[in-house]
């Protein structure tokens, strides 16, 4: 067993544990390359089928690959989609910096969608070396049931032990990548041939390391044009992943004020 084998194996038991334990639960996919990994995982923890709504928080922002790349993989996943769109701009909380702005509106989309289909499980594919906010996160993470999070009070997980067992009422998120790379993310696309939106590969010069909506997310500079040449750059560079999204240049605290009220 090498150590992505060990990935996958560790990320198919919390899937199958959450399945076990959450009564009403759903999955959140981005469309972006982690989210992906996720679904691919759930499909080989549950027989070649993801048991579970799939949640796409649209802003109606997306790139158009990135939608193209949705309605192709929900027919060829047999997905059940829930894809309402999220409240606008105006309802967000004003004294956020303009593009967290942006970003807070999947926060008020994700809330209300918990309330209208009653789900006491969220899956999400964020991951520890992402950003370090997100490092602070449990694997089985109980949140208010509007989905805010309490740093403060989250279980302890030593040693890979995790607590699946909540009080009747709990909303959990459950981050089934949590302890993945940014790395083992792209050898194990590469490993399974998992398909992602062409955005991530190299044009001109550029390509989206970390993909979001139009107009917070921007390309870097890039030519890693195959999957190959990505695992070689990600083995070089210093540069952190997310360096562009415009949010993540906000002032210090918007990520981690995000976090709280409930962000992914």
């Amino acid at each position: 067993m090498d150590d992505l084998d060990w990935l996958e194996s560790e990320s198919i038991y919390i899937l199958r544990e959450a399945r076990s334990r959450i009564e009403r639960l759903a999955m959140l996919w981005s469309l972006g390359k982690d989210s992906n990994v996720m679904i691919w995982l759930a499909r080989k923890a549950f027989l070649g089928r993801v048991p579970f709504p799939v949640m796409h928080l649209d802003t109606g922002l997306e790139f158009p690959e990135t939608y193209e790349f949705r309605e192709r993989y929900v027919k060829e996943w047999e997905l059940e989609l829930i894809a309402d769109p999220c409240p606008p701009l105006e309802r967000t909380d004003p004294s956020l910096p303009p593009n967290t702005r942006v970003a807070a509106r999947k926060t008020l989309g994700l809330s209300e969608a918990i309330a209208r289909y009653g789900f006491s499980g969220i899956i999400a594919g964020i991951r520890r070396d992402e950003q370090a906010t997100r490092a602070k996160e449990r694997v089985f993470s109980p949140r208010r049931a509007d989905g805010a999070w309490d740093v403060r009070d989250q279980p302890p997980e030593f040693w890979n032990l995790y607590n699946a067992e909540f009080p009747p009422g709990t909303h959990v998120r459950v981050h089934p990548l949590l302890h993945w790379t940014e790395l083992d993310i792209w050898r194990y696309i590469r490993r399974e041939g998992i398909p992602v939106v062409p955005l991530y590969f190299a044009r001109e010069g550029k390509r989206y390391r970390s993909l979001g909506e139009i107009g917070i997310t921007f390309p870097i500079d890039s030519h890693a044009a195959d999957i190959d040449s990505i695992v070689l750059e990600l083995e070089k560079t210093r540069e952190p992943e997310r360096a562009g999204r415009a949010m993540d240049h906000d002032s210090e605290d918007a990520f981690e004020r995000l976090r709280v009220a409930g962000y992914m």
